[in-house]
Parts: structure tokens; sequence; C-alpha cells
């Protein structure tokens, strides 16, 4: 059952960051970089959110990252 609810409260977390990013302003004519700076410290803070809630989780075993890096640098 706690697995569950961590998956559930993951998936909610990653949904919040999705939709963050995809309401991202664009930056065109008559762009606010005051809106700008709400968003981006809005999106900062989901995503430092999710990647404390993975790493608390689910942690890495330090050689499945080793062997992540060494696969990337082949």
């Amino acid at each position: 059952m706690k697995d569950d609810k961590l998956t559930d409260e993951f998936v909610n977390m990653i949904r919040r960051l999705v939709s963050d990013v995809q309401g991202a302003p664009y930056p065109g004519l008559g762009f606010e970089p005051e809106v700008y700076e709400i968003w981006y410290e809005h999106v900062q803070k989901n995503a430092q959110n999710c990647y404390e809630f993975l790493d608390e989780h689910f942690p890495l075993d330090s050689r499945d990252f080793e062997q992540t890096l060494q696969k990337m640098f082949k």
C-alpha cells in the first residue's frame, strides 16, 4: 500500500511539473520579464521537489550511476 501512495504522489508531482513547463511564457513582443521570473521560480521549485522525492524514495545505487555514466561516454 505504501508503494501505491508513493507512486500516486510522484505522478502528481510530475504532472504539476509538466504542466508548469508547458505553460512557459513565450519571450515574444511585449514580453514581461516579471512574468518569466515568476514562472521560472515556480518551475524550479517543482523540479527541485521532484528531484528530492526521487532521491529520497528511489535512490540510485552508486554502481548503477557509474554504469550509466560509462554508457554515456562510450
